[in-house]
Order: C-alpha cells, then structure tokens, then sequence
C-alpha cells in the first residue's frame, strides 16, 4: 500500500487571496519594467541609438552603392526611428528577465514536475527566439536584398527610407522570433493533451503546407525570405516531435511514472 504522505496535494494551503495575485501581478510587470528601462539606458550609452541604426542597416547597405545612405522621408524619422530601434533592442535584450518574471509569478501555484517542464521551456523559448532574430539578421536580409537588387533597373537609385526599412525588418524579426517557436507549441500540445505524438506525426504533411502559406503571408513577395522561414519551421517542428516524445517521459507526474513503469 502507498504511504497517505505520498498522495498528499503538495500544492494544499497555498490558496492566496485574489487581489493578492493581483499585487504580485503588479509587481512582477513593474520589475519588467524597470528591467526594461536599465536595458535601454545600458544600450543608450554603448552602442547607442545610431550605433543600433547602424548595425541592422548592415544588410541593406551591403547592396547600396558605396556612398549611398538610407533616407529620412518623415519630418520626425530622424528621432523616431532610432527610439524605436532602441526599444525594441532594449525588450529583446531584456527578454529572459521578462521571462522570469512570468516564472515568479506562475511557480507557485505548479507542482514539482511540473516546474521541471516549465524551466527548460522558458529558457528554450528565449534561446529559440534569440536564434531567430540573428538568423534573419546574418543570413535572411543580406540574401533577400541581394535577390531584390537584382531587380533594380540601372536608371532607379534603390534609396529605401529608414522608417519603412525598420518597419520591415522588425515585422521579419517578430515572425521568425515567432516562428521559432514551434517546438514549444508542439510539446505544450502534447502536454496538456490536445494532440498525440502519433497524430503529429501523421499531420507532418499538412503542416509543411502549412508552414509555406505562412512564409508565402509574413515575409516580403520573394522566394528567398520565404524558404527561409519556410524550411526552418519544418525542421522546428520534427525537433518540436522529438522534443514532445522527450518532456513527456522526462517530467511526468511520479503516479503517472509508476503507471507507465509498471506496464
């Protein structure tokens, strides 16, 4: 027979009144926030809002003739523009503290097992998002404006404005930080029981139809940023499957670990 301890509901007496989570709610979002504002100050200081100007218009000046420059069409552009680089620098910057933020605030009221699910995810979850972002930086926009250069007429002068290209390149930050997440969608899938491994398995095939209309709808009309986001999601999502098969056996339950021990 089991010992009664062992059936004991860990997480018993920890109940807390509902405008107490309110409270840590709060706190947590104002301990983001402060993460946030030193981030951006940090990255005001080194490199700056022009250094950050500087560095993700890398990609495009490679294909610009040697003295040409991104232009500032909007009165305000030039002040905008780089305030807006800066902040978003400074969230991506201060992701994993925002992640662990949304841990503090959610790990008490998880068991044992699951904490050990939840962990490896936030972290997974940042480092996927990270690789995202320096993938279409590195290697998407110096490809993708190489293939529309090439398309440029000799009597056009390709001077792209800085509000659109920053526009633009934040859009392909934000799909692919997204998109590269697909593993952790697929185990949080199988986790809370929505779908089987077996049936990903079997949807292998539909979700790479999918995964191109998807590339097709939220990258720019050019078959290089497409198969970039394309290919990517489908290699994400065979990791996503083994990944599923992996958690599932590595955090479940002790009770549900006995079970399947025993059969």
């Amino acid at each position: 027979m089991s010992d009664p301890k062992d059936s004991t509901d860990e997480l018993a007496g920890t109940e807390q009144p509902f405008v107490q989570h309110l409270m840590e709610l709060r706190d947590r979002l104002l301990y983001g926030i402060v993460g946030l504002g030193i981030c951006m100050a940090l990255l005001a200081i080194w490199p700056g809002p022009s250094g950050l100007i500087d560095l993700i218009a890398v990609p495009i000046r490679a294909h610009m003739p040697p003295d040409a420059k991104l232009i500032a069409v909007g009165v305000f552009s030039p002040f905008f523009v780089p305030i807006k680089v800066l902040a978003m620098a400074a969230l991506l910057l201060s992701l994993p503290w925002w992640m662990y933020q949304v841990w503090a605030f959610v790990a008490p009221g998880l068991y044992s097992h699951e904490k050990r699910f939840a962990v490896p995810l936030i972290v997974l979850g940042s480092l996927l998002a990270y690789v995202g972002i320096a993938f279409v930086q590195f290697f998407v926009l110096d490809k993708m404006f190489g293939f529309i250069q090439q398309f440029t007429p000799a009597s056009v002068a390709a001077t792209p404005d800085i509000a659109s290209y920053v526009e633009a390149i934040l859009s392909l930050y934000l799909a692919f930080g997204l998109a590269f997440q697909v593993p952790i969608v697929v185990v949080l899938l199988v986790k809370m029981n929505m779908v089987s491994v077996k049936q990903l398995k079997e949807f292998r095939g539909y979700f790479i139809v999918v995964a191109f209309i998807i590339a097709a709808v939220v990258t720019p009309p050019d078959v290089i940023s497409q198969l970039a986001l394309a290919v990517p999601m489908c290699l994400l999502y065979e990791l996503g499957i083994w990944g599923a098969q992996w958690f599932i056996k590595s955090t479940a339950a002790p009770e549900q670990a006995a079970e399947d021990a025993a059969k």
